[in-house]
């Protein structure tokens, strides 16, 4: 008797993405390939048992999938339109209107609502014909890139919006990277195609050139601007009409179809047509095989907004995304299909009700069948962990979670047990990887307004530390905390987050240093540089230490004086 297990052919054994402005290079997170596998007999007593029929039945109904985007594509509002047509909520917010239209589900922060932007991840649970879907909300701004990052390790799947005015944007591609980087499959949703756009064409082999993409488009839009009269799926030729165009749905034959000449100008029919036939020549057709491969994107074209190809984008994912994938830890990948329990903690918030002073962990369910109240394995402490009030996540609100399988995303209520990058199993000593910690762009020493307050700004900022909001430094010598940011809006939101949630009043002034490094090497070295460079060596909410180099030139020529010590810009989660 033997069980086969897919694993990796080949772990690229460095990759480079951006963070901010830095070309950062991983070399220390092992990512798992779906492209290239091959099949590795195990002996049965080191098999990890297989669920039943019935346990794969519920893994397989899941679809946990993140949007990315850059700012102002449109992101959020598709998110509260995906919403709206899966059932969830009966009134979608809008980002820039006015009054209850305001009240995005997706942006709960007032802070959020106020400056119309996601700062911070969320997670919203809903059921829409039979298929559990978890949707990954995550900050658009590059300032918030590192909440990104991590959230994305608990996606299976990801919607890339692109602005059809715009094209393909800086963050847009940082974040394309960051999904080919761990083999995450992408669906394109190119938005606003209601406004003045470019060609269809010139985006579909924009995306081809810029990202290295097979790109096919699924749903094609009627006209544009002013001559918007509405799209077609080419897989049924379902023709989803403007109001000014009769409204409704019409089922056509073809895009040739003389019923559309009813609903359509003829010179913008004609168009269309031109373009159908081109489209169905020139680019691939859809390939499920290949669009999990992360080969090709399926491209749909449509306005959020206004409600057209939205529907068509939720029947995409639920048809084509994939389930639950497997998982790299340190010792094997964790299949779906696994009876054991195993998550991954890829968030924490605090403060979520601040009635509460609340702090919640974000797991993701990588295998097995949880149940409420059942007792955990922390890896990291050794200890276990009851779980009695687990709940599902609706952005802000919550529901208590009896039960919850493979690929879904459960909260657990607690005071500082579980931190980012945590793994919990029901036993077995696996640790989740690929979570990592970026070296902050931006230091600033935090002066606090009111001294008797030391105590909350410590806790304050031990926080949002552990959210990504920023990260605390402890300089060896000095009193002042040290912050550092990716970028100043992180400055603005941690000042105003101090006040609103914890009711301290504090600055942020110049510090004397440029950048920060974490340093790695053999123990007597890193104590010989520790002890010799005091002045400019901080440790981080791990006791790790840090270097604080004043300017480039000073970083450079520590990295050559201390050629056997490693000075890191980014660091994987413990």
């Amino acid at each position: 008797m033997s069980y086969k297990l897919l694993l990796p052919t080949s772990v690229p054994k460095a990759h480079e993405f951006f963070c901010g402005d830095a070309l950062l290079q991983l070399s220390s997170i092992p990512t798992i390939s779906l492209r290239n596998v091959r099949e590795t007999t195990l002996d049965p007593v080191s098999a990890p048992d297989r669920a039943s029929t019935s346990q794969d039945a519920a893994w397989a109904q899941r679809r946990t999938f993140a949007i990315i985007s850059h700012p102002d594509a449109g992101k959020t509002t598709l998110t509260e339109k995906m919403l709206l047509f899966g059932g969830a909520i009966r009134m979608a917010g809008h980002v820039k209107a006015r009054g209850e239209h305001r009240r995005t589900q997706s942006d709960w922060m007032e802070l959020e609502r106020e400056r119309g932007i996601s700062v911070t991840s969320s997670v919203m649970t809903f059921e829409h014909e039979g298929i559990m879907f978890n949707l990954l909300d995550t900050p658009g701004h590059e300032d918030f890139s590192e909440d990104t990052y991590r959230t994305l390790t608990a996606a299976d799947s990801a919607i890339m919006v692109i602005d059809a005015a715009k094209g393909i944007e800086r963050q847009t591609r940082k974040l394309f990277e960051v999904c080919r980087l761990r083999d995450i499959p992408i669906i394109t949703f190119i938005n606003k195609i209601d406004r003045e756009s470019r060609h269809p064409f010139e985006l579909l082999d924009e995306i081809e050139s810029t990202l290295a993409l097979d790109a096919s488009p699924v749903v094609l839009p009627v006209g544009s601007g002013a001559d918007f009269h509405g799209c077609m799926d080419l897989r049924d030729f379902r023709f989803l009409t403007t109001a000014e165009s009769g409204g409704g749905v019409i089922q056509c034959s073809s895009p040739r179809d003389a019923v559309l000449e009813q609903h359509v100008p003829d010179p913008v029919l004609r168009q269309f047509r031109e373009d159908a036939a081109l489209a169905s020549e020139a680019y691939r057709p859809l390939d499920v095989d290949a669009y999990r491969s992360g080969h090709l994107t399926p491209v749909l074209f449509g306005s959020a907004l206004k409600n057209f190809s939205v529907e068509d984008l939720l029947e995409t994912l639920a048809r084509i995304a994939p389930p639950p994938r497997p998982q790299p830890t340190d010792r094997r990948p964790v299949a779906p299909d696994e009876v054991q329990v195993t998550g991954l903690v890829f968030k924490v918030q605090a403060n979520m009700d601040p009635k509460h002073r609340d702090r919640v962990a974000f797991v993701r369910l990588c295998s097995g069948r949880f149940r409420r109240g059942m007792k955990l394995h922390q890896v990291r402490s050794g200890k276990p962990i009851a779980v009695q009030n687990p709940i599902f996540f609706f952005a802000q609100e919550r529901a208590l979670a009896e039960e919850a399988v493979a690929g879904d995303i459960i909260g657990i209520p607690n005071h500082g047990t579980l931190r980012v990058g945590d793994s919990l199993t029901e036993g077995e000593a696996l640790r989740f990887t690929g979570i990592p910690n970026f070296a902050p762009e931006i230091l600033r020493r935090v002066r606090l307004d009111d001294p008797m307050r030391t105590k909350q700004l410590r806790r304050a900022l031990e926080d949002l530390a552990e959210e990504g909001v920023s990260q605390i430094l402890r300089p060896m010598l000095g009193a002042n905390w040290i912050v550092g940011v990716v970028g100043q809006l992180q400055l603005d939101v941690l000042a105003a987050r101090l006040v609103a949630e914890y009711k301290v009043s504090a600055g942020f002034e110049g510090a004397p240093f440029e950048s920060a490094r974490w340093i790695t090497g053999g123990k007597a070295m890193v104590k010989r540089f520790v002890e010799r460079h005091r002045a400019a060596v901080a440790l981080d909410r791990d006791d790790a230490p840090v270097f604080l180099a004043r300017n480039s030139w000073d970083l450079e020529r520590t990295t050559h004086d201390w050629p056997d010590l490693q000075f890191l810009a980014v660091k994987e989660r413990a």
